[in-house]
């Protein structure tokens, strides 16, 4: 789960790393009081989404008045901004973080995240702040300062004062560099964070450092026992089908091909996409129903694979172990008849009660495409599409 800036910076703020100060706004208005509340004669105003590089996508700027912010504000508002990350349809702008300017004299990156080769939580600093990571990698690969956290022992002194050291800081900097990297590393570990990153992290002209930028995202299965953070998601930054999802307790991702998929375990769920792949159809989705499915859980399932209105076939792929084939038959059964379905749903069901299930899928009377295999449910699957206009 990812949350916005301004909330990760009163995260970090709160475990000790220093961020400028700053409000939140709703309205142009509010923007423009909030510049007030703060004093001074310039105000940075940027757009909150779940995305990088919204500069360059006209999301932050620097604002000399308080007419300025407002009115850049109000240009931001209801806008759905587009960066390089968002993909074409951009996400929706409904908060703006105002907060004071700073005076920069270095930009510097900063990032936590979990290295699965080493399965230790990894440390990446930069001289060379201010741009993505990719691009730090690829223009100035020699500034890339790595290291490794033993979970046993956690993040050492030592160790935060050698990353200032090899990041050319000096006298209090590096002071106030150790303070923050173990602060950050502090967030990381207590909130089971997958990724910390303040890009950039400035030295300013007085010599402080200050997060200028941040972003973290969670476990999203660590959730359910860190409400704090789950109180934080704004479900108007995810795909409306993503959303419908969560809030019923599935595993869902969307895709852009138009064969949604009803599976149960993940596994299964990747080898059924690879299998439509295979077959030379897309996979419109990625949704595992989990263990334990009842008959309203598969329609609720149903529910959500239709409204992405790309879908023009169902495959459901269930291998039953915890689950039972006659539970999941019944389901869809259940859920053609309640939604009225006229698209083509191919069912391939095997494990627990297979032989009632199939029962079910044959004596309901319904057009439903039943397989014995998943090479043969996804040919079916592709086959049912509708033809496409040459």
């Amino acid at each position: 789960m990812d949350i916005h800036e301004y909330q990760a910076k009163e995260i970090l703020a709160g475990f000790g790393v220093p961020v400028p100060r700053g409000g939140l706004a709703y309205s142009p208005e509010q923007a423009a009081y909030r510049a007030r509340e703060l004093g001074g004669d310039a105000w940075v105003v940027k757009a909150q989404i779940h995305s990088g590089g919204r500069g360059e996508a006209g999301g932050v700027k620097v604002c000399k008045s308080e007419k300025e912010v407002a009115e850049f504000a109000a240009g931001l508002f209801g806008k759905q901004l587009v960066t390089r990350q968002t993909g074409n349809g951009g996400k929706g702008v409904y908060r703006i973080w105002v907060e004071e300017a700073s005076d920069i004299a270095q930009e510097l990156y900063l990032g936590f995240v979990l290295d699965r080769k080493t399965e230790r939580i990894m440390v990446v600093a930069s001289s060379s702040g201010g741009m993505e990571i990719e691009e730090i990698a690829e223009e100035d690969p020699e500034s890339l300062v790595r290291m490794v956290v033993d979970p046993a022992h956690g993040l050492a002194e030592y160790q935060a004062r050698e990353l200032a050291f090899r990041l050319g800081l000096k006298g209090d900097q590096i002071n106030q560099m150790v303070k923050a990297v173990r602060a950050c590393y502090r967030a990381y570990r207590d909130l089971d964070a997958t990724m910390v990153e303040i890009n950039p992290l400035v030295i300013t002209g007085s010599g402080d450092l200050v997060a200028l930028d941040a972003k973290m995202s969670f476990d999203t299965n660590a959730l359910y026992r860190r409400p704090q953070v789950e109180a934080l998601r704004d479900p108007s930054q995810e795909d409306s089908r993503e959303a419908m999802a969560h809030d019923n307790g599935l595993s869902y991702v969307g895709l852009d091909g138009d064969i949604g998929c009803i599976i149960n375990g993940a596994g299964l769920a990747m080898a059924t996409m690879d299998m439509i792949k295979l077959s030379g159809g897309e996979p419109a989705n990625f949704l595992d129903i989990g263990g334990g499915a009842s008959p309203e859980r598969v329609m609720t399932a149903f529910r959500t694979v239709l409204s992405d209105p790309n879908v023009s076939v169902i495959l459901v792929n269930i291998f039953a172990g915890i689950n039972r084939c006659d539970w999941v038959a019944r389901g869809v059964v259940e859920a053609y008849k309640a939604e009225g379905l006229t698209l083509p749903v191919v069912v391939r069901l095997a494990g627990t009660n297979v032989d009632e299930g199939r029962r079910i899928i044959d004596e309901s009377g319904l057009p439903l495409i039943t397989a014995e295999t998943l090479a043969e449910a996804a040919e079916k699957a592709v086959a049912a599409r509708p033809k496409r206009a040459a």
